[in-house]
């Protein structure tokens, strides 16, 4: 999964929970679990025949069919229920997170399109603002102005951000920063806007200015994996291993999933023990 989904799925509120975790995603179904499986969904489309316009219902069967894994079914339920109530914004949404969980980010604007032109919602502009912006899209600015006028000053942070982002990804990297910045002056405990300035920093090689950002990000949220694997790359960046390396290992202790941190930490002791071999051998 790319950068830009990790934002939108798991760095924002989403309208449903988050997956399962691997484990119990890929265990092995038996039997008696499959028969399990079969009662609940036959005991949901029950209910939505009960009760058809229950939209709580119908959130219910599809979030079943992502718990077990079963994204063709929660679309196909999802554009069933569409159908049959098209003017129905929060059903377009949630089908344009199952399109962003798949990496189809193009189905996703589409959907998220069809959500605002319906009722528009923070969330839905948050979403293609963000999406429009890491494609480099001038809609980004006009969907973060709209975030101000219809919504005021409660979502100044993710206006801000939404900027930076588009600023950053367009290449002017000072004026993304001075944007993050004032999102983070709006929520001090907002991580995303941390670490998207302090890769801004990285770009411009300010690597040990970046490290003052990471650490204070890390400082304030101490099991921010994210940080914590950026600051192993900036540690690198100034020849320095052995924080790089303890970086890492910080960010794998906090997510022993971030496969980005492992690789790298695998790489920083190949390197450095290459290196030590070799001065002790001169």
């Amino acid at each position: 999964m790319n950068r830009v989904l990790f934002i939108l799925i798991f760095s924002l509120t989403t309208f449903i929970s988050c997956r399962q975790s691997p484990e119990n995603e890929t265990k092995i179904i038996n039997k008696n679990d499959s028969i399990n499986f079969n009662a609940d969904e036959n005991k949901l489309l029950n209910n939505i025949k009960l009760f058809p316009d229950s939209l709580l219902l119908k959130e219910n069967l599809i979030q079943y069919y992502r718990d077990i894994s079963n994204d063709s079914s929660a679309l196909k339920a999802t554009n069933d229920f569409i159908e049959n109530d098209s003017l129905n914004s929060r059903l377009w949404h949630i089908k344009a997170i199952l399109f962003i969980e798949n990496d189809d980010t193009s189905n996703a604007i589409n959907c998220f399109e069809k959500a605002i032109d319906i009722l528009p919602s923070s969330s839905d502009i948050v979403y293609l603002g963000i999406i429009y912006a890491y494609k480099k899209n001038i809609k980004a600015i006009t969907l973060s102005n709209n975030l101000i006028e219809l919504f005021k000053d409660e979502y100044l942070k993710e206006s801000f951000f939404i900027k930076g982002l588009y600023y950053s990804n367009t290449n002017n990297k000072t004026e993304a920063i001075s944007f993050f910045d004032r999102s983070i002056s709006e929520s001090y405990t907002f991580m995303e806007a941390y670490r998207e300035k302090a890769m801004a920093l990285y770009d411009l090689k300010k690597f040990n200015e970046a490290i003052v950002v990471l650490t204070k990000a890390t400082t304030i949220k101490n099991k921010y994996d994210e940080g914590y694997y950026y600051l192993g790359k900036c540690y690198e960046k100034i020849n320095n291993p052995t924080m790089a390396a303890d970086s890492y290992r910080r960010a794998l202790l906090y997510n022993h999933e971030n496969e980005e941190a492992a690789e790298a930490l695998s790489v920083v002791i190949r390197v450095d023990s290459g290196n030590n071999s070799k001065v002790n051998s001169e």
